[in-house]
């Protein structure tokens, strides 16, 4: 499998501050895998994101897209090789949902014809489960539903770098699955995968691989079975638990362990 984003030895220390928030931390995100980053809060989670996105800039050490350094593509060229969702996307005027979907096919302006562009939209709103919305204003939707065409704008831009922050936080049980089921099948396809979670469970059952953070250094990288397991679990989240495998799929479960 390819490695199209690494970081090697990757440190960022804000401007002004003397503390690193990531400090020497390695990762490769490879084609035909989701690859998730996880850990408690603070732990450079989306900073190791933001620098394999290419909009964090490291103090130290090296990013790179195709063996490539991320400074060194236009933000055209990245906008045409990876598409990046963020956690917060605001979009405040009364653009229809289909509108904003569109707005993902920008970096090809000029480069795809309007039959290209059409079958991306489609599949993206039909991917998101938002076709129903297209005409809708944005103002007037949930904010599961923004989110929602958020991803689908995403998915519009036709990347075969996928990066995504925390792309389940605001959705309901259903979509959350089908956010996880759209990054699986688009990794199947060849797609290299990046996803920022939280939900321990989600990682094992959806990533091929998983990289471990807590207090800006990578703690572990493999399967998910290989990094999150019980002790090493406890020691990073402060929190006991029980792993064990799922009495149908076999799937290792992460239960917090209550008194």
């Amino acid at each position: 499998m390819n490695v199209r984003l690494e970081a090697r030895a990757v440190t960022v220390v804000p401007d002004g501050s003397r503390r690193a928030i990531l400090s020497d931390a390695s990762v490769q995100i490879r084609s035909h895998e989701v690859h998730a980053l996880v850990g408690p809060n603070g732990a450079g989670k989306s900073t190791l994101f933001g620098v394999i996105a290419g909009d964090v800039r490291a103090t130290s050490g090296t990013a790179l897209l195709d063996e490539r350094a991320i400074g060194d593509y236009s933000a055209r060229e990245l906008a045409r090789l990876r598409a990046v969702l963020l956690q917060q996307n605001a979009v405040t005027f009364p653009f229809t949902v289909a509108q904003v979907v569109e707005m993902g096919r920008a970096p090809w302006a000029r480069i795809s014809d309007e039959e290209q562009d059409a079958a991306a939209i489609a599949r993206a709103l039909a991917d998101a489960d938002i076709a129903a919305l297209a005409a809708r204003a944005i103002p007037s939707l949930s904010g599961g539903e923004r989110a929602r065409v958020a991803l689908a704008r995403v998915l519009a831009q036709g990347t075969d770098i996928l990066l995504l922050d925390e792309p389940t936080a605001a959705l309901d049980l259903k979509h959350q699955e089908d956010v996880l089921a759209v990054a699986r099948r688009r990794a199947r396809e060849g797609a290299a995968v990046a996803v920022v979670l939280h939900d321990l469970n989600a990682a094992m059952s959806s990533a091929d691989r998983v990289t471990l953070l807590a207090d800006g250094r990578v703690v572990a990288t493999g399967t998910p079975a290989e990094v999150l397991t019980a002790e090493r679990i406890e020691a990073v989240y402060a929190q006991p638990v029980d792993v064990f495998p799922h009495p149908v799929t076999g799937i290792p479960l992460v239960t917090p362990r209550r008194a």
